[in-house]
C-alpha cells in the first residue's frame, strides 16, 4: 500500500465511523422455513452471549410466530419484514396468568428484564385474548382467596412488558391488544424508551411507560377503557412522557389519559379525533402520595370535540419554560442516551 493509499484509508476511517460500526454488526436470520441460522426468535435470543459483545441484528422472516419471548440479553435488534408481515403473537389474560403465577414475568407476548440497548423494528407484537374472547370466563384460581376468578375480555392484556430494562427503541412497530396495558415499558429508576412511526391499540392505559419516554408520529387507538395513555414518573422529578405529532382515535367518547402516580405529560402538535371526550388528562382518586403538582402540558394540538377544547397552549407553565422546537428525543434523554445513534 502506498503512502497516499494509507492516507485515504485513514481519512475514511476518521470521517465515517458509522460505517465501521455498521460493518461490525453481526447479522443472524430467523426463518420458519429453515433458511436461516434459527427457526424461532427465542432460540436466536438465547444464542446471544451475556455481557459485552458486538451489536447483533436478528432479521426475522415474514410469518406468524406463535412465541412468547423472554429477553434478558442486551445489545441486539429484532428486525421484521414489516407491520403485519412479521407477527409475534400470544393469547394471555393477566388475570388468568396470576392464578398460577406469583408475579408478572411471562404475562406478555414479549417480556424484557434486566437489560439495555435493544431495538425492535418492522414488527407486529400482539396479545389476541380480548379479540378472541367476547364474554367473561370463570376459571379456577388457586392463588385467589375465592379459589376462582372471572376473566374479562377487556382486562389487562400485555403485548409488550419490560421491567428493569432501559434504552429500548421501537420503530415501525404495531402493538395490538383489546384490553389494558398493551405497551408497558416499566422502569422508574432509569427507564428510557423511544417510539417512532408505531401503532398502539388497546384498552385502559394501553400505553403506560414508567420513567422517560418519547413517541413521535405514532397512532393510538382506544378500543375500550377509561383512558388511552398513562405515566409514572414518581421516582425522578425530571421523568416524563413526551408525544410529538401523534394521532389519537377510538370508540365514541374515549378519554385521552390519566394518572394516579406522579406523572409528567408533554403533548406537542398532536391530533385528536372529533369523537374523543372533552375530559382532560385527569388524576385518579388514589392513596398514593404525590410529590409534585399536576404536570400536563400541550402545544399546538388540534381536533377534539366541543367549541372550547380542554387542551390549550400552556407549555410556558412547564419547568424551565422549554420551547416547542427544542422538545425532541435529545431533550428528553439528555446526554444519557441518543436513540438516533443506536
Amino acid at each position: 500500500m502506498t503512502q497516499f493509499s494509507k492516507i485515504l484509508v485513514l481519512s475514511a476511517l476518521m470521517i465515517a465511523p458509522s460505517l465501521i460500526t455498521k460493518a461490525s454488526n453481526e447479522v443472524w436470520k430467523v426463518s420458519k422455513a429453515g433458511k436461516g441460522q434459527f427457526t424461532t426468535i427465542q432460540s436466536a435470543i438465547d444464542h446471544i452471549a451475556s455481557g459485552t459483545h458486538d451489536f447483533i441484528l436478528i432479521e426475522i422472516e415474514a410469518g406468524i410466530y406463535q412465541e412468547k419471548l423472554s429477553i434478558k440479553k442486551s445489545g441486539f435488534a429484532l428486525i421484521g419484514a414489516g407491520i403485519g408481515k412479521t407477527v409475534i403473537t400470544q393469547s394471555i389474560a393477566r388475570d388468568a396468568w396470576r392464578c398460577e403465577n406469583i408475579d408478572d414475568w411471562g404475562v406478555a407476548t414479549v417480556n424484557v428484564d434486566s437489560c439495555k440497548n435493544i431495538n425492535f423494528k418492522n414488527l407486529t407484537i400482539e396479545n389476541t385474548y380480548g379479540f378472541e374472547h367476547k364474554e367473561a370466563i370463570k376459571i379456577p384460581c388457586s392463588l385467589d382467596t375465592a379459589k376462582f376468578k372471572w376473566v374479562q375480555p377487556n382486562g389487562h392484556q400485555m403485548a409488550f412488558r419490560s421491567f428493569y430494562a432501559t434504552q429500548l427503541k421501537f420503530e415501525n412497530c404495531h402493538f395490538r391488544a383489546f384490553g389494558g396495558d398493551t405497551m408497558s415499558p416499566w422502569n422508574t429508576t432509569d427507564g428510557m424508551f423511544y417510539l417512532k412511526d408505531c401503532v398502539l391499540e388497546g384498552g385502559v392505559d394501553f400505553y403506560c411507560p414508567r420513567g422517560w419516554a418519547y413517541a413521535e408520529n405514532c397512532t393510538f387507538i382506544s378500543h375500550t377503557g377509561t383512558a388511552a395513555i398513562w405515566h409514572d414518573g414518581s421516582l425522578h422529578e425530571e421523568a416524563k412522557t413526551v408525544l410529538v405529532d401523534c394521532h389519537f382515535k377510538g370508540f365514541d367518547g374515549f378519554n385521552l389519559g390519566r394518572f394516579h402516580r406522579d406523572a409528567q405529560f408533554y403533548l406537542i402538535k398532536c391530533h385528536f379525533a372529533s369523537n374523543m371526550s372533552q375530559e382532560d388528562i385527569y388524576q385518579v382518586k388514589t392513596t398514593n402520595t404525590l410529590s409534585w403538582l399536576r404536570r400536563v402540558y400541550y402545544y399546538d394540538c388540534e381536533g377534539g370535540s366541543g367549541e372550547k377544547p380542554f387542551f390549550k397552549n400552556n407549555l410556558q407553565e412547564a419547568r424551565g419554560n422549554p420551547r416547542a422546537e427544542n422538545i425532541n428525543a435529545n431533550w428528553v434523554f439528555g446526554n444519557r442516551w441518543n436513540p438516533l445513534l443506536q
